[in-house]
């Protein structure tokens, strides 16, 4: 089907992942085109029936399964592709399986569709888009992963919950591995206007019995966020479908918008030659510009231990 007058988004994987965020992009009203692809082509075609079937309730949007070759003309395509990990696998299993399904499909997919902005949710994100990269013709800057744009989240509404403020009052970021050598810098989290330790001292009611163990408190709750959702439900999917969109919505309407997104680093603090999440302006060509705030110099050796984890899987690998 060839693309009208509008905006098409093209889903690569109709699995929980990738049906919720074609859920999530047709209530939203983000684009007027949704393509899912998915190698059981049945279950694409299944999840486009069921949200097509409620569009009169929302938005318009035109939503259709197809097969890769159908990404052509798409201005934005979403790589939700790969296996779920299993119980007894390792971690760089999985790498090693996902990283060949993203061999073997991605080359194709951006012959066919080679101006879109390619949006990578698929685990180990930070991997996958490196593998991406090294595989395609694509630019750095067409090439997102959704990286720790989903741990940034969890921490601003951890923080709220702490100070009793409203996220939107929140700044703070979450750098490095989506995974477990993910950092916070501190020195960089900003509440109504003020560094984090003036707000603690001179506005916070708490600040008599507020200290580090707190800020271990968050700092755990943050990093094991998604896993007490996956102990109760096997997956996640709602989160990182609503981050999706807005990444999503940056882009479609030029948003420039600082997001802590993965992308392919090259000198930023002293780092080469590997992908992780640190904050980017993101607009209607991808990764606009890149931004590099000052750390502290406990911050920036965290971010090297996240770098060189990452660096270590992928020489494993072979990417």
């Amino acid at each position: 089907m060839s693309k009208k007058n509008g905006t098409k988004i093209t889903i690569l994987g109709a699995g929980n992942v990738g049906a919720t965020i074609a859920y999530t992009l047709a209530v939203a009203g983000t684009c007027s085109e949704i393509l899912l692809v998915d190698i059981n082509k049945e279950k694409a075609k299944g999840e486009a029936m069921d949200i097509r079937q409620g569009i009169p309730f929302c938005h318009t949007v035109d939503i259709y399964d197809g097969d890769y070759e159908d990404a052509k003309n798409s201005d934005i395509v979403i790589v939700t592709l790969g296996l779920a990990r299993k119980p007894g696998q390792t971690r760089l299993d999985l790498a090693k399986a996902n990283v060949d399904i993203i061999n073997s499909v991605m080359p194709g997919v951006a012959n066919v569709a080679p101006n879109a902005i390619y949006i990578v949710v698929s685990n180990p994100v930070d991997v996958l888009t490196y593998a991406i990269l090294k595989c395609t013709q694509l630019k750095p800057h067409q090439v997102i992963g959704s990286g720790t744009m989903l741990d940034t989240s969890r921490l601003r509404s951890r923080l709220a919950d702490h100070v009793k403020l409203s996220p939107q009052s929140v700044h703070a970021y979450v750098f490095g591995e989506h995974g477990d050598t993910s950092m916070i810098p501190w020195s960089l989290i900003n509440i109504a206007g003020m560094e984090m330790k003036e707000y603690c001292i001179h506005v916070c009611e708490k600040h008599d019995n507020c200290g580090k163990v707190e800020i271990a408190d968050i700092e755990a709750d943050v990093r094991i966020a998604g896993a007490e959702v996956i102990k109760r439900k096997n997956a996640t999917f709602y989160a990182i479908a609503l981050s999706v969109n807005k990444i999503c919505d940056v882009i479609l309407r030029d948003g420039q918008n600082i997001l802590t997104v993965s992308t392919l680093v090259n000198g930023r603090y002293e780092i080469e030659d590997v992908c992780l999440s640190l904050p980017c302006v993101i607009g209607g060509r991808g990764i606009e510009r890149y931004l590099t705030p000052p750390l502290l110099e406990t911050e920036l050796e965290q971010l090297k231990v996240s770098a060189n984890a990452l660096k270590k899987v992928i020489l494993d690998l072979n990417v």
